[in-house]
């Protein structure tokens, strides 16, 4: 199983056992919920983040006794559905499934209508993910040197596709051309689901995403490392990518799930506590890793405080690589 993804994560977990359920976590068992609950999605179906999603769902409804319906909302790079959570009412009836990237990335690129502070209360964080460089069989290479070398062969002429504009598949292929010196061209898809359609289809040349797990393993792709600190489970043979010979020390991020401005504390408390259980259960965590997402608790106010230094770090990273504010 995987390791944390760096001394900055470790550190993150570090501390404390944060205790979720006092007296208000106990009343409020019996008063909620009474009724099925709404998980805004804000991916497309098919993709890792709608697994995730579905497994949190299914593992929800077992320890609350209700149903947990999944809201895809797609579009806008996760901006449309988490502005529908943050319009949501503070009831406990919605969550969202809430991608690090709309409070870290997107902020630094566009005027957003929320806020990780002023519209959402935080359960806490939930998963991180395994991307994995991943390129199509026709290329004919087998190892990231050999990726590189052809870029700077074919300068600006190979393409990697992501699941959209800033997103985690976008920002690690630029962090990639930073590293390596080379040029190549982003494609953005809608979603990841797209994207392996756009790979398999031959309209882009690689991709950084965990769907890129399914790809390698049916052999319908050609896997050159994992974007992590640690090999994959399932492609044991791939390596990780400082064993390319590339350090890069990504901040803490992935999920996490969080609720409207002013949802009362209990149901707060209450469901942070079975995500925490949720978590630690080894099905569960081996489900989604078979998803490459690493099932990660992080308790609410220390998942809070890694979104606000993630945001500074891509506002520092955006900058470097010439990415600007959206008009």
């Amino acid at each position: 199983m995987f390791q944390n993804r760096s001394t900055r994560r470790r550190l993150l977990l570090a501390g404390t056992a944060w205790t979720a359920l006092g007296p208000a976590g106990t009343r409020a068992q019996g008063a909620w919920p009474e009724r099925p609950l709404r998980l805004i999605v804000p991916f497309p179906p098919g993709g890792n983040s709608d697994t995730l999603g579905r497994v949190l769902a299914e593992r929800l409804k077992e320890h609350l006794r209700v149903p947990v319906v999944v809201d895809n909302r797609p579009g806008g790079t996760t901006q449309i559905g988490t502005e529908a959570a943050a319009r949501a009412e503070a009831d406990g009836q919605t969550l969202l499934l809430a991608a690090a990237t709309a409070f870290t990335v997107l902020p630094n690129l566009r005027k957003l209508s929320f806020d990780m502070n002023q519209h959402f209360e935080w359960a806490g964080g939930v998963a991180d993910y395994v991307a994995i460089v991943t390129v199509r069989k026709g290329l004919g290479i087998r190892n990231l040197d050999d990726w590189i070398r052809m870029a700077k062969q074919q300068p600006g002429k190979l393409t990697w596709g992501s699941a959209g504009l800033a997103s985690a598949g976008h920002i690690y292929g630029e962090i990639l051309k930073r590293q390596t010196g080379i040029d190549m061209l982003h494609v953005p898809f809608k979603g990841s689901a797209e994207l392996v359609t756009g790979l398999l289809g031959d309209q882009i040349d690689m991709l950084i995403d965990g769907v890129g797990l399914g790809l390698a393993r049916s052999g319908r792709a050609v896997a050159l490392a994992t974007f992590f600190d640690q090999r994959h489970p399932e492609l044991p043979e791939v390596p990780a990518l400082p064993e390319t010979g590339l350090k890069i020390d990504l901040p803490a991020g992935g999920w996490g799930l969080a609720f409207p401005k002013g949802t009362p504390a209990p149901i707060l408390a209450r469901t942070s506590a079975t995500l925490e259980k949720i978590l630690a259960e080894p099905e569960t965590r081996e489900r989604l890793l078979r998803a490459s997402v690493v099932a990660l608790w992080t308790p609410p106010a220390r998942y809070r405080q890694a979104l606000q230094a993630s945001r500074q770090y891509y506002a520092d990273l955006l900058k470097s690589i010439g990415i600007k504010p959206e008009v």
